[in-house]
């Protein structure tokens, strides 16, 4: 078994953009695909950003053991890790990347123990969070409350959690996030 490292964060936090850069590095990491009931945003292709599926295949997946781990983020809209993709990356012997839930994440750290480094990537503030949200421009004025709310139950969850990077400053979040990755996989 492989090593597996796990970002965390409410939406909006900077982690995409932390684990991207992470990526890009030639630490032979690898960005697993989630899967997801929700419906793609913006330029997302199925495959590429998540596996796409429909809520009933999704129950379906969960009923025949597919999922390493899987979760109701919201009512109906699941999130999930397939097995398949697990090994698939393991096979080839790199490092695994989880751009996950917080709950998802510490699932996975449940599963892999050791093997498993959790990161959460925290916002400076909630006031920070919500003007991110509103930049970006792909959710309803509804969904950024939502979002936000979620939020605040997620920051409560980040002292289970191995390390805490507040991304204040991304080049600042990103070189403390390189670090820890660094450390964890002997790089």
């Amino acid at each position: 078994m492989g090593k597996i490292i796990i970002f965390s964060a409410p939406s909006g936090s900077g982690k995409s953009t932390i684990v991207n850069h992470l990526l890009s590095l030639g630490l032979g990491l690898e960005f697993s695909i989630s899967a997801t009931s929700r419906a793609p945003r913006g330029q997302e292709r199925d495959g590429v950003e998540y596996y796409f599926l429909s809520a009933q295949e999704f129950e379906r997946r969960i009923e025949a053991g597919d999922f390493v781990e899987h979760e109701e983020v919201y009512k109906g809209c699941y999130y999930g890790t397939l097995r398949s993709e697990v090994d698939r990356i393991w096979a080839k012997g790199n490092t695994i990347v989880f751009d996950v839930d917080v709950k998802g994440g510490l699932n996975l750290k449940r599963i892999f123990g050791d093997k498993a480094l959790t990161v959460f990537i925290q916002p400076p503030s909630v006031e920070e969070l919500r003007r991110r949200l509103v930049g970006r421009g792909t959710d309803s004025p509804e969904k950024i409350e939502q979002r936000l709310a979620k939020a605040g139950e997620e920051l409560t969850f980040a002292p289970l959690f191995d390390a805490v990077v507040i991304n204040d400053d991304l080049a600042t979040a990103e070189a403390e996030a390189e670090r820890k990755v660094r450390q964890f996989i002997g790089k």
